[in-house]
């Protein structure tokens, strides 16, 4: 199981600066926009070993930290 720090940790290298809690809205306040989404998304990959299918680029696993953590701990099942 991963934590919410290690999502913290990739968002904040991929959008320095970011103040989110567990569930900040991300994507439709603006926080991540669809290139800091695809920087996620390849920086999770690369970090958990993951492979993230297209089916999985729903706005529903971005748009807290929280969904983006049950994406990753479901995806490494």
């Amino acid at each position: 199981m991963h934590t919410m720090d290690e999502i913290m940790n990739i968002l904040s290298e991929v959008k320095p600066g970011i103040e989110a809690g567990p569930d900040t809205e991300l994507v439709r306040t603006g926080v991540l926009d669809s290139v800091d989404i695809m920087s996620v998304v390849m920086a999770l990959a690369e970090e958990f070993d993951l492979e993230i299918s297209p089916l999985d680029l729903k706005e529903e696993n971005f748009h807290t930290p929280q969904a983006i953590l049950d994406l990753v701990n479901r995806l490494d099942d």
